[in-house]
Formats: structure tokens, C-alpha cells, sequence
């Protein structure tokens, strides 16, 4: 009886040490927000700047949306956030302005909403901040008059940057989010 427990929390303790594969956090549009105020604690690790944990607001459901087929297209333009934040900039609402115009006179595109970060933080932490990020993006879209349906949003956090190099201008390059969009 003793052996199996210790069996059991071996591999338990082997689940918890190897841990899971970094891999993109997506939520569909269809998924349901989480719930306001609700946060999570994230371990910020030996990255963080702090040295302690942060708080991120909690990530919904999250759902791989169908990312195949869509493509850049030269009439949206990508926006850029502060540091550490994904509070929409006034250059940023001008941006999605356009691209909000754009989306409704071509309402037979599906819209891909990709959250990124820049290199500083935990890998979840960048996850989270990112899908933020596109999440509030997709919110401004819809305020505007984008059909809610029509949006997906995908974070890669730090894993796809612009900019590969270790100073501020190429930090916040990547702090960003990119609009991708497909026929329907």
C-alpha cells in the first residue's frame, strides 16, 4: 500500500517537473470573456524585473481557432502597446479606426487577431498579456461595428517577434497586435 503511494507520487512529482510544452494560447470568438475582475497569480520567474509574481487577468476557455488560410493583408495595420500594458493607445484606436472601416466594407473576411509581447517576462506571463492584448482589440473592433463573430484572437506571447534585437525601440516593436484575415 506504502509502495503505491510513493509510486503514484513519483509520477505525479516526474508530471509536474518535466511540465508542458510551450505552445501558443488562443481563444475562439465564440468563447465566453472570463469573468470581470477575476485574476490569476503568475509566477514571473527568473526573467521577471520584479522578482516576485504578478497579477494577470484569467484566461478564458481557450480553443485553438482554425488559423489556416489567412493572410496578411496590406489594408490593416498593426497596433503597438506600452510596456507591459493593453490599454489601447490614442495612435492605436486611430489605427483600428481604419481598420474597422476597412472590415465592414469587406464583410465576407474573417479577422485573426495575434497578441505579442516583447522578450521580458515569463513565457505564461507574455501568454497571458498577449491574449489580453488581442482581446482588447477585438473589443474596439466590435464597439466600432465588426461583427463579434467574425474575429478570432491567438497570443504567441514573446514567440514570434518583429525584432530580435536586446534595446527599447526593438521591444516595442513586438509589443503588438496583428490583424490577419481570410474569406469566408
Amino acid at each position: 500500500m506504502r509502495s503505491t503511494a510513493l509510486i503514484v507520487q513519483g509520477i505525479l512529482l516526474v508530471g509536474l517537473a518535466t511540465g508542458c510544452a510551450k505552445t501558443a494560447a488562443t481563444t475562439a470568438s465564440s468563447s465566453a470573456p472570463p469573468p470581470s475582475g477575476s485574476s490569476m497569480t503568475v509566477p514571473t520567474g527568473p526573467r521577471s524585473m520584479d522578482g516576485g509574481t504578478r497579477q494577470a487577468a484569467a484566461v478564458g476557455p481557450t480553443m485553438r481557432p482554425r488559423i489556416e488560410g489567412f493572410k496578411v493583408a496590406d489594408n490593416l495595420g498593426d497596433i503597438h502597446f506600452e510596456f507591459d500594458k493593453y490599454e489601447l493607445t490614442a495612435d492605436a484606436t486611430r489605427t483600428l479606426d481604419t481598420n474597422a472601416e476597412w472590415l465592414k466594407a469587406n464583410p465576407k473576411h474573417l479577422v485573426l487577431i495575434e497578441g505579442h509581447c516583447d522578450e521580458r517576462g515569463t513565457v505564461a506571463y507574455n501568454l497571458a498579456l498577449g491574449e489580453r492584448r488581442a482581446k482588447a482589440t477585438q473589443n474596439y473592433l466590435s464597439a466600432q461595428g465588426v461583427q463579434a463573430g467574425r474575429i478570432s484572437i491567438i497570443s504567441y506571447g514573446e514567440e514570434k517577434p518583429q525584432c530580435s534585437e536586446h534595446s527599447e525601440a526593438c521591444w516595442a516593436k513586438n509589443r503588438r497586435a496583428h490583424l490577419m484575415v481570410k474569406q469566408q
